[in-house]
């Protein structure tokens, strides 16, 4: 029988005796046995102290393969709400949100060269106008 499985049947006074037995060994070791209590949800406390460590080991790989999916779905795979007319519209507002989006980045980068180009002549223009021996300091 493994050590897990006897300290289970005894219970919490078990794991806890354990955990100090731990930490007055080598404390490294006390920490990855409190870990451990915490995570495997032996200690039967925090969010999910009702289901037993399997379960909460399962429920967390179903949550994060939906997780996954999801993310990896990106924008334009949403699911269908149910609703076809609020499925047309969301679907329109988001490609004409999309391309609002594109207008205002080539507004933006037409911005920059425009601002780009005026400093440049700017600086043309006053290199012209210095005298050949001077250099500016600006």
């Amino acid at each position: 029988m493994h050590l897990a499985a006897r300290l289970d049947d005894i219970g919490k006074p078990a794991w806890i005796a354990l955990m100090i037995v731990s930490f007055i060994i080598w404390w490294p070791i006390g920490l990855a046995a409190l870990a451990f209590l915490l995570w495997s949800g032996r200690m039967g406390c925090g969010y999910h102290g009702h289901m037993s460590w399997h379960e909460r080991r399962e429920r967390w790989r179903e949550m994060r393969d939906e997780w996954r999916a999801t993310r990896c779905a990106g924008y334009g795979a949403t699911r269908s709400s149910g609703n076809t007319a609020f499925d047309d519209y969301r679907s329109e507002t988001l490609k004409r949100l999309e391309d609002e989006q594109k207008e205002f980045s080539g507004f933006l980068d037409r911005l920059r060269r425009a601002k780009d180009k005026a400093e440049f002549d700017q600086f043309m223009a006053e290199r012209r106008n210095t005298p050949p021996g001077e250099t500016s300091m600006s």
